[in-house]
């Protein structure tokens, strides 16, 4: 335990004094107490740990090296936020984003490749054991299209949808009895329409040119009711919503067009709904920008409201957005910005609009995702090129992340998945 991690330790534990505080440092200054015994002290003010599972690229993307080996397999302490590698979990190819069922039992993957079947990316299922947070591969199949980015799990527990960035469809996958998934029930392939390749509301000087070459769905999930699934789609700068039929496992568009269109160029990339259910927050890749909208939980309509940069004032230059996530009380609202590598932090007004908070360094490079632990207490940023994550200390109060030290190195991290 180094004085940093001590000063944290205290800082979280009430019953700790300062006094208690200096003996220990000094015992630690002049050797007199090992780690392991202050480690294991540390461990019992926990109380508990987490199990954290990492996706990661082992082939080059977006300039990173492809340095992962599939899922890993981490255990954090729920005081500190340390975050210690136990093994590699499953050796997969390109798990690039992950996600539970609802019980916990199941975790499903994309692969994001272009040669499964051939032509294809795919989706992998695997079984989770509860105790000790082994994956066992229960199955692999295609996703329907290539470069899958992103899939999600509908509140039932019946479907996995899967947006194919590459391929420029989404497909439906029905989850079986024995938790594998099924042969796609439905394929969508975006279609018609490409925006401009510079994006209208780009920072001045930005050269952020990365998907408007062709259709690109970037995500899909379903509204907090599981009433709609929405996906947005990069290369055509628009946000469409479906409703789905349990039944037959097909996704139908909600009213005509069926999407809602951001200006051109900017980029849908990932969204989040508030808690409310009737706040959505749209992330714009190459534009830099957060875009609030009004949602309706019974029509599924959205209504922008308000649209606002992830960048300093008087920012110029090239910058990417990433992730986009709340607070655990749904007070403040956190944005990655790759090349900038910074996370912005937005406040929340009683009305659900914006207002920009500041920022922090992701003290690595190339943030491909942020995520919070359940409690809500760490933030860790998946720094893609300079192979680490790194942990920080939300302020609950102002909602600042604070960097606590910690680096955890991991080859080209794209994304992490807490169990609950």
């Amino acid at each position: 335990m180094t004085l940093q991690n001590l000063e944290l330790y205290a800082g979280s534990c009430s019953n700790l004094t300062r006094r208690k505080m200096l003996k220990i440092a000094a015992a630690l200054a002049t050797g007199s107490m090992a780690p392991g015994p202050v480690h294991a002290l540390a461990q019992g003010r926990s109380g508990r740990k987490r199990l954290v599972y990492a996706g990661t690229y082992n082939s080059p993307v977006d300039g990173g090296a492809g340095n992962g080996k599939g899922i890993y397999l981490f255990e954090m302490d729920s005081m500190s936020g340390e975050l210690t590698l136990l093994k590699v979990a499953a050796e997969a190819r390109n798990p690039s984003w992950l996600s539970f069922d609802p019980s916990g039992r199941y975790l499903y993957s994309v692969n994001e490749i272009t040669d499964f079947e051939n032509n294809s990316g795919s989706v992998s299922a695997y079984a989770v054991d509860s105790a000790t947070g082994d994956l066992r591969l229960l199955n692999r199949v295609s996703s329907e299209g290539v470069g899958p980015a992103h899939l999600s799990v509908d509140a039932s527990g019946k479907f996995v949808f899967v947006a194919n960035y590459f391929g420029g469809s989404l497909a439906v996958l029905p989850i079986l009895a024995s938790g594998e998934v099924g042969p796609a029930t439905y394929t969508q392939k975006d279609e018609d329409f490409v925006g401009s390749k510079m994006a209208t509301d780009a920072p001045g000087s930005s050269f952020a040119i990365s998907g408007h070459d062709k259709t690109h769905p970037h995500m899909i999930h379903s509204d907090p009711g599981n009433r709609f699934v929405l996906h947005t789609d990069l290369g055509q700068d628009r946000i469409y919503v479906h409703t789905l039929d349990r039944a037959t496992g097909k996704l139908s568009a909600v009213g005509s067009p069926g999407f809602v269109s951001l200006p051109s160029g900017d980029g849908p990339r990932h969204f989040v709904f508030h808690r409310n259910g009737k706040w959505l927050y749209s992330l714009q890749e190459e534009a830099s920008t957060v875009v609030f909208f009004h949602f309706d939980p019974v029509t599924g309509s959205i209504d922008p409201q308000q649209t606002i940069s992830t960048l300093p004032a008087h920012f110029n230059g090239t910058s990417f957005t990433s992730e986009i996530l709340f607070s655990a009380d749904g007070r403040f609202l956190y944005a990655a910005n790759r090349l900038h590598d910074t996370i912005a932090i937005f406040s929340l007004n009683t009305d659900g609009r914006l207002t920009y908070v500041g920022e922090t360094s992701t003290e690595g490079d190339y943030p491909r995702h942020i995520s919070l632990d359940p409690s809500g207490t760490f933030l860790y940023a998946c720094n893609q090129r300079s192979d680490d994550i790194t942990c920080f200390r939300i302020d609950r109060k102002t909602g600042m992340p604070k960097f606590t030290g910690q680096y955890t190195g991991i080859g080209s991290p794209a994304c992490l998945l807490f169990a609950s």
